[in-house]
């Protein structure tokens, strides 16, 4: 669940995204940047906390900025979430982007665990079958859960399909338990 600010902070980047005809550039950007701060626990401790001074922090960013080479929407964006005291729910601001830009270029993102490695043929079958009942372009992960036993978890937004079966034997004790 991301905050409403960090709505708003998405919001307001994505519609100077769109403006600009930006989407995705604008996106690889602000996700790169978060990755970052994410992957350095003391960065981030550093950033979110408010005893350091703001100037100390922006100088931080700027030389961080400075290494990666963004754009200048981009760049003005990441020194106006420091200087508003923001920068701490990054993470946060590049979920709420991502969202708005999957509605905008109807995408939907699909996690799938296998418990077996799946062939590119399986993958095609699967990733083309999801548009077809989702009416939108698949962006698919695949991930392999050898705890599954067999079978296949996909994972849309907040719905969960499940055909493991682990699942199905769970369901198997359950039924049975409730027989006794």
């Amino acid at each position: 669940m991301i905050s409403n600010i960090s709505k708003r902070y998405a919001r307001a980047f994505f519609e100077i995204a769109n403006e600009g005809k930006q989407i995705e550039p604008y996106y690889s950007e602000l996700a790169q940047f978060a990755s970052i701060i994410s992957q350095n626990k003391s960065l981030k401790d550093f950033l979110a906390n408010p005893v350091f001074e703001q100037a100390i922090k922006k100088g931080v960013v700027d030389n961080l900025i400075a290494k990666v080479k963004l754009s200048g929407m981009t760049t003005s964006f990441l020194r106006l979430l420091v200087d508003k005291k923001r920068i701490d729910i990054l993470e946060d601001i590049v979920v709420g982007y991502r969202q708005l830009m999957d509605e905008t270029l109807k995408k939907v993102r699909v996690n799938v665990k296998t418990a077996f490695a799946l062939s590119d043929e399986l993958r095609s079958y699967i990733s083309t079958n999801m548009e077809k009942t989702l009416g939108k372009t698949v962006e698919m992960t695949v991930e392999e859960d050898p705890t599954l036993l067999g079978g296949i978890v996909i994972g849309v937004g907040d719905t969960l399909y499940d055909g493991s079966i682990k699942n199905q034997l769970n369901n198997m004790r359950n039924l049975l338990g409730e027989a006794r």
